[in-house]
Parts: C-alpha cells; sequence; structure tokens
C-alpha cells in the first residue's frame, strides 16, 4: 500500500482558501458568537493612553473564508488563530523555531518515534474549561481521520501515526518513521475543546467563524465583510501573555482604502499588511516603518495539461522563456522581488538553483513552440484579482505576445477563478499567488502543499495521472522518509530540478510582502514573509 506523503486532500471550496482571497461563504454563527448579531463594531480606533486603548489592524485580505484550524489557509484566519488557539509547540513567526506552547517542552530528541506531552499547569479554554489530553487526542484524530478531509491532514498523515492520551495531562504523538521536521509542524494542528467541537455542527460552526482556543486572546466578534474583535484573556497562563487589551482587526482588500486607515494625521489603525510598493516611500515620509519580508510568496502559471497544446511540456516551458521576469520585478513589483530561479525561494535552506531556469529567451521560446508544431496560439490567462498579479499581468501579455502568442487578460475575483476550478470548468492558464510558508519554512511541506498524487492542485491541473508525475511522487515520497538529513535535502533538489523542468504549476516571481506600522505607537513588530501579523510578541510603545 503507498504511503501517502503529505498530499494534500481535494476540500469542499467553501474550506480550502488560497491566501489571496477568501473563498467561504458568509453565514450565521452559533449561539457562541450572538454578539456578532448587532453588526459591526465600530471599525475605528478607540483613542486615548494607556493599556485600555484598542489596537486597530488592518488586513489586506478577505475575512469571509473557514476559520476552522484544520482547514483553513485563509490569510486573515490563519494570523488571527495564533493569537486564539496554541498548539503542543507553536513557532516564531519570522524562524518558526518551535518553543513550548500548551506542552511544558519541545521534546529534547527530534529523531525519536514517539514524542511525550505533558500539558501547562491550569491552561484553559475561553469558555474556562480547562486543557486536557483527551482535547488533543480529539483533534489530531480528527486531522488523522481517513474519512474526513482537512488540509492539515496533508501536514501530518504520512508520518504521524497516531495520538494516545497516557493520563488528564499527558499526551504522547507515535511516528510511523523518524521526522524531525514534525515538531515545527505541531503549530498546524491547533487544540481545540472537544466539549465544543465534537457537538453535531461545530465544525461547520468553525468553518464560519466560531473560535474557542487556550490562546492568550479570545474573539469577541466577528463579521466577515468588515472586522473581527479580540480581548485580552484574562486567565490566559502562557509563553506569549496579551499585551492589548483589546484588537479590532479590519479586512480592506482594496490598497487605496487599506493605505488610507494607516497613513495621515487621522490614521485610525496602528499596523497593516500588504503594503502596495508604490505606497511605501510616502508611508515612511510620513513617519511608519515598512519593511518587507522575503520567502515564499511568489506568483505562479499552472497549466492544464488535459487543454492542448498545455500537454506538451514544450509549450509550457515556452511560456516560461518567454515572459521578461526582470522587467515584471522592475516595472510591477518595483525591485521587490526576483525573476525564480528554483521553485524554492533562493532564501530558503534547501534551496539550489534548479537545472531548468527560465531566463528570459524570446527565441529559445519560439523555437520550443515551432517543435511543438504550435501556430496561432491563443490564449485567456485566467488571473485572480490582487493588486499585485494584476499589475504583472501586461509584462505576461507583452511577453507572450512577443512570440506570437495572442493573449488576454481576465482577471477576477478570487472566488470565481477558483469556483471554476472546483466545478472543473475548462480553461487553459491560471496566474495566481500563493505562499506556504503559511504553513511552514521546510521544503518538504512546501513542494507537497503544491505536488502530490490526491493534491488539491494536481487536481486543478489535472496532472496526476501523467507517468512523469508519478515518479515525482514516488521521489517525493522516498525523501520524506530519508533520515539522513543532507541526503534527504539533495533528494529534494533533485526532484524540485523535474519540477522546473515540467512547470505543471511554477513561480515566476517570488516577491516580498510589506507590512507598515506606526513605531511610536507599537514595538516588538517584524515584517513576515506570508501575509498577515503576528503580534504576540508585540506592545505598546
Amino acid at each position: 500500500m503507498r504511503d501517502v506523503t503529505h498530499d494534500v486532500p481535494a476540500l469542499p471550496r467553501r474550506s480550502f482558501l488560497i491566501h489571496s482571497g477568501a473563498l467561504g461563504a458568509a453565514a450565521a454563527l452559533s449561539s457562541s458568537l450572538a454578539a456578532c448579531s448587532s453588526g459591526p463594531a465600530s471599525t475605528n480606533d478607540t483613542g486615548g493612553g494607556g493599556t485600555g486603548r484598542t489596537l486597530t489592524a488592518v488586513i489586506g485580505y478577505g475575512n469571509d473564508g473557514s476559520w476552522d484550524p484544520t482547514q483553513t489557509a485563509s490569510a486573515f484566519a490563519m494570523a488571527a488563530n495564533n493569537h486564539i488557539y496554541e498548539g503542543l509547540l507553536d513557532t516564531d513567526p519570522i524562524t518558526r523555531k518551535p518553543y513550548p506552547a500548551l506542552a511544558t517542552a519541545v521534546p529534547a530528541n527530534a529523531s525519536a518515534t514517539t514524542w511525550r506531552f505533558t500539558l501547562r499547569s491550569g491552561a484553559t479554554f475561553h469558555d474556562g474549561k480547562p486543557v486536557t489530553a483527551d482535547d488533543v487526542v480529539f483533534v489530531y484524530d480528527h486531522i488523522l481521520d481517513p474519512k474526513t478531509q482537512t488540509l492539515a491532514k496533508g501536514f501530518f498523515a504520512s508520518w504521524l501515526k497516531e495520538a494516545r492520551k497516557v493520563d488528564a495531562r499527558t499526551v504522547e504523538l507515535v511516528l510511523k518513521y523518524p521526522f524531525p521536521d514534525g515538531l515545527s509542524r505541531l503549530t498546524l494542528a491547533k487544540v481545540m475543546p472537544k466539549h465544543v467541537f465534537s457537538r453535531p455542527g461545530a465544525w461547520d460552526d468553525a468553518i464560519k467563524g466560531l473560535a474557542v482556543g487556550s490562546g492568550p486572546y479570545r474573539q469577541t466578534a466577528h463579521h466577515p465583510k468588515s472586522n473581527t474583535t479580540f480581548a485580552a484573556y484574562d486567565k490566559y497562563n502562557g509563553p506569549r501573555p496579551p499585551a492589548f487589551k483589546k484588537m479590532n482587526w479590519l479586512t480592506i482588500v482594496d490598497a487605496a482604502p487599506r493605505v488610507a486607515r494607516i497613513s495621515g494625521s487621522g490614521a485610525g489603525a496602528q499596523i497593516s499588511d500588504n503594503i502596495p510598493y508604490a505606497d511605501i516611500t510616502q508611508l515612511r515620509k510620513g513617519g511608519l516603518t515598512v519593511a518587507g519580508g522575503a520567502g515564499m510568496n511568489n506568483l505562479f502559471l499552472m497549466f492544464n495539461t488535459q487543454h492542448k497544446p498545455f500537454d506538451d511540456v514544450r509549450v509550457r516551458q515556452a511560456l516560461h522563456y518567454a515572459i521578461d521576469t526582470e522587467k515584471m520585478v522592475r516595472v510591477a513589483l518595483k525591485g521587490h522581488g526576483r525573476p525564480s530561479s528554483s521553485f524554492l525561494n533562493e532564501g530558503n535552506p534547501a534551496y539550489r538553483r534548479a537545472k531548468t531556469v527560465y531566463d528570459h529567451d524570446p527565441d529559445k521560446a519560439k523555437a520550443l513552440l515551432k517543435a511543438a508544431g504550435v501556430k496561432g496560439l491563443k490564449i485567456e490567462i485566467l488571473a485572480v484579482n490582487v493588486s499585485w498579479i494584476v499589475d504583472c499581468l501586461p509584462t505576461i501579455k507583452a511577453s507572450w505576445d512577443a512570440v506570437g502568442v495572442k493573449t488576454t487578460l481576465a482577471p477576477q475575483e478570487t472566488t470565481a477563478v477558483f469556483t471554476k476550478m472546483d466545478q472543473k470548468q475548462d480553461y487553459q492558464v491560471v496566474a495566481a499567488a500563493s505562499n506556504p510558508n503559511q504553513f511552514g519554512l521546510d521544503a518538504d511541506l512546501i513542494m507537497h502543499y503544491n505536488y502530490g498524487p490526491q493534491n488539491l492542485w494536481m487536481g486543478y491541473a489535472r496532472w496526476a495521472g501523467d507517468p512523469v508525475a508519478k515518479q515525482l511522487f514516488k521521489d517525493m515520497d522516498r525523501a520524506a522518509q530519508e533520515p539522513d538529513a543532507t541526503r534527504k535535502t539533495l533528494m529534494i533538489q533533485d526532484y524540485v530540478d523535474t519540477v522546473a523542468e515540467q512547470a505543471v504549476l511554477y513561480p515566476v516571481v517570488h516577491n516580498e510582502l510589506m507590512t507598515a506600522w506606526n513605531p511610536d505607537r507599537l514595538t516588538g513588530i517584524r515584517a513576515q514573509p506570508y501575509p498577515g501579523i503576528n503580534l504576540l510578541q508585540a506592545k505598546w510603545a
């Protein structure tokens, strides 16, 4: 029987969200969130000094996606859940080094096949009930349940056999084979109260926004189209105590109003992610700190390999060679990015320049198209309407037009794009944004997020049945189980070369994500290389 290695399962679209936009339908929440029914709370900073003031943040992504920690990839929900929930271990938002959260210690032997954890004494959920080993086992059983399709399963199922209770405050995780990288992944298994989420319909409520954790902040109201509010949890006794009595996170997807909210004398917020490159200078002149995080954030192209001629690898390669990526970085990204030289970004510890690098070479592109027998090709690029992606699209069109490929741009709401994917509608090429760094830094996780026989993305690309794909997936499985770290990295680098050569779903550019904040109001902020914000070590200036 094949050992599935980190395959991301096909999920209901309301549950699986790429970070560039939330794709869930908002619905009425359970009675636990009855406060939401009164309409949005004020979206203004309450002003004044002291610890009672509300921190107001702006998130440049939608807030109407799934909040279920086992399923979501929504930037807003994932960032919020990091403040509401805890894992046995959590990770530093930048280095991703694991630290004890609900557990009292990080296992001393990362290569062991059994990890034992003692829960923090006195830890309670936001409804006041104690956190127990039963709650931990409940969540891991849900993730590993073969009848339940969750995004988190793709990060655990290949290497984790089971979670078992030892006593009320002690649990063990039993591994199928040594997997040291798994320690940092434990933050993706947020511990949820069994007494809340075992009730009928509770997982649906989690998707809609019900959030009850043990973290430093509790959710006080949730309005999917406008904002979510938080309050410090007074009984929190963990390693990241709350610094803000109240927080109000606004969702503002459009760039202009988002920038306006944090700039000028009437600024109503102290921090915002997803800052447009064109506004960096203006915001800095206004006294804000604007910093970038470089990582796996990327514009990728995904081809429908069952739509000719995109079943031919030469055509896919030609279209990548045709793109003037240096111009894209210069014009659209204002220098805040790099042309992709591997699937992995250059800062990843496992990075190696791929054997196939798509430097701008229009003559090679024309030759490959000719060799594939392709003439008069017309392409409609189905693209998400994320602002920086839209800025990049004209370069793709001009580049493809220049090699004789008549190109039409069709940017749409992210919801519309992936609804078409879910409905298996025909398409040619998708241009969208992705950032697996939301989940972690290890290369195995990143690659399995995008590639695998049961992977959602491979279903969209319709490539999993290709002989090259089948061999790739076997190579990925072997690399995941390789105990020697150096050899494992080499094996990953080798199969990344295959991914580069095939160019089925592949980055065009990797770019920085910019965060802006008021240094006179906040300290302890670090810009993330993935969407959202982390305020667990921030405080008032």
